[in-house]
């Protein structure tokens, strides 16, 4: 199985109605197919503001899920929403 977390830090602009909408869209994200699990994350109250403010935490059956994953229409349109939004990205993907 392998898992995949990105993790990303919202432009300050419009920040709250960001992070609703990420959020919105990643739990539609997260019910594709190749998705064996996953969860839709925003950081607690209250932890240092260096910290990321959302993340995907997705796991994949296979690699060749994770790599679907990456060229299907539904992800291609979530990344593009998150490039006008996201300030930085931080990604890995391990076996578990």
């Amino acid at each position: 199985m392998i898992r995949h977390i990105c993790m990303f830090s919202i432009k300050e602009e419009n920040k709250e109605a960001s992070i609703t909408e990420f959020l919105r869209r990643g739990k539609e994200l997260a019910k594709l197919p190749t998705i064996h699990s996953g969860q839709v994350v925003r950081k607690t109250e209250g932890v240092p503001n260096a910290n990321y403010d959302v993340a995907l935490i997705f796991d994949f059956n296979t690699l060749e899920d994770l790599n679907a994953y990456q060229v299907c229409p539904e992800h291609v349109a979530f990344g593009r929403f998150v490039g006008g939004i996201r300030e930085s990205r931080a990604c890995i993907d391990y076996e578990i």
